[in-house]
């Protein structure tokens, strides 16, 4: 990285995000993504989640500040010293999955994501599904209010709130995590190695219809989901060293709030 980064600053539509985007790009300029060393997101989680699916082609390195409601991926906020701290940045690699969808209509729909990818029912109805693992069936049917894998990224996350398992960076390993299941009644998911391809079927997709999201992309009436770790796709995230992604994902295991 050059003595002096250039930097592009993005920023949510929020009014606080809006006012920390005039004042930084008044203090360091700003330059266009695709021009820039850094990338630096101002906002929430979703806005950096934003972000990251719009320019992680890029394979430029993401310096985040909160300046919305959530902050996981994030750093503190403040204007001064900003080139130093993206200098003192450690960084987190992370590698996101790849779903691809097929629909009733017959419609192939690929996307990333980088925190899980979710099964929810669209109706009343439970849904049905069931679950290969490698071409092989590990679950002949499992009923649910839904299911997902996640990331370790994202482990943290609406995988969590499922209570499916917190993993650690670099492990690579993800989660599959079932919600509110009804049968197996205890069953509780799986770790798995990251390489392992999950692919689920709809069992009834007329009378119970289901929706799969990646992040917040999401497609309905699926009738079968495939997903795998991007063997491809890399983004990374700098942090500083006081707060970085790994600590965080480990105070998550250790806080009762």
């Amino acid at each position: 990285m050059t003595a002096t980064p250039r930097l592009a600053f993005l920023a949510s539509p929020a009014d606080e995000a809006q006012r920390a985007l005039a004042e930084m790009t008044a203090r360091y300029g700003d330059h266009p993504p695709a021009e820039a060393d850094v990338l630096v997101a101002l906002g929430g989680d979703g806005f950096m989640l934003q972000t990251l699916h719009r320019h992680a082609g890029l394979a430029k390195p993401v310096y985040g500040m909160k300046l919305g409601t959530v902050g996981f991926m994030m750093n503190h906020q403040r204007s001064e010293d900003l080139i130093e701290r993206i200098h003192a940045a450690e960084p987190a690699m992370l590698r996101p999955l790849e779903m691809v969808a097929q629909t009733e209509s017959g419609a192939t729909v690929g996307s990333l994501a980088y925190n899980e990818v979710s099964l929810l029912r669209q109706t009343r109805q439970a849904a049905h599904l069931s679950i290969d693992l490698n071409g092989q069936t590990r679950l002949d049917e499992l009923i649910c209010d839904g299911v997902l894998v996640a990331t370790p990224a994202g482990s943290t996350a609406y995988n969590f709130s499922a209570h499916g398992p917190i993993l650690p960076l670099g492990a690579n390993v993800i989660a599959l995590t079932p919600i509110a299941a009804f049968r197996p009644r205890r069953w509780r998911g799986a770790v798995l190695k990251a390489d392992t391809e999950v692919r689920f079927r709809v069992l009834d997709p007329f009378k119970r219809p289901v929706s799969a999201t990646a992040d917040s992309h999401e497609v309905r009436d699926i009738v079968e989901v495939t997903i795998r770790e991007s063997r491809d796709r890399t983004v990374t995230l700098l942090f500083d060293p006081e707060h970085n992604l790994e600590e965080r994902i480990l105070a998550e295991q250790f806080t009762s709030g």
